[in-house]
């Protein structure tokens, strides 16, 4: 039990690094501007709710990926960590990464009038939190997990993300004031420090299995 509370955290700090709600909260104040508190709420719930299926659908489907590509986990984790080490330099200059949403998509959903489901697909929870780095570590996790408890500990650690990308959504102006731009900065850059080794130690992992090391 105490191994997979261990697992769990660890699972849970790692993803919550790629997501990085945080970091999201000025873009989500940028395409609400202009709506009422309890819509902002309500793209808040259907961000979190899609940003759990994104991450579980392709945690459970992800070694049917492998399989059906000809890929293994290990050539998979080298590129994952290539990917992830693009990411975490963006979020060490305390830029949103480009992977995940540049400027003009941003931008245009500022300035375009869309739905509430629209704007909470794309591009809040799809690319900005579940991006392409998120999708490839769930899977990933799901992949180097064994046994049942394990693989439902992955599920669980997507819920908890959901849980808090919900909560800090739906607590955006609070963040804001209180961190600041240049609060989000900092929490930004330290994410991306932690996201750094992970890409580092993800790609040495994928090149010892590759290899046999």
């Amino acid at each position: 039990m105490i191994e997979l509370v261990k697992y769990f955290v660890i699972l849970y700090g790692g993803l919550f690094a790629i997501t990085n709600p945080v970091g999201a909260v000025p873009v989500f104040l940028g395409v609400t501007h202009d709506l009422s508190w309890s819509q902002r709420r309500e793209i808040a719930q259907k961000t979190a709710t899609t940003v759990i299926l994104t991450l579980v659908v392709f945690a459970l489907i992800g070694e049917w990926i492998f399989k059906f590509f000809g890929s293994s986990v290990d050539a998979f984790a080298i590129a994952g960590g290539i990917l992830l080490f693009k990411m975490a330099m963006d979020m060490l200059s305390g830029r949103l990464s480009t992977v995940k949403i540049s400027k003009e998509e941003t931008e245009e959903f500022s300035e375009e009038v869309v739905t509430l489901e629209e704007v909470a697909i794309i591009p809040l929870a799809i690319p900005l939190i579940s991006g392409p780095g998120a999708i490839t570590t769930a899977m990933l996790y799901m992949a180097k997990s064994h046994g049942v408890p394990e693989k439902a500990t992955v599920v669980a650690s997507i819920l908890a993300i959901g849980l808090t990308v919900w909560l800090i959504l739906c607590s955006s102006n609070r963040i804001q004031e209180r961190l600041g731009r240049v609060g989000i900065k900092v929490m930004t850059r330290m994410m991306g420090l932690i996201l750094t080794s992970m890409a580092v130690q993800m790609i040495i992992n994928g090149i010892k299995g590759a290899f046999g090391l």
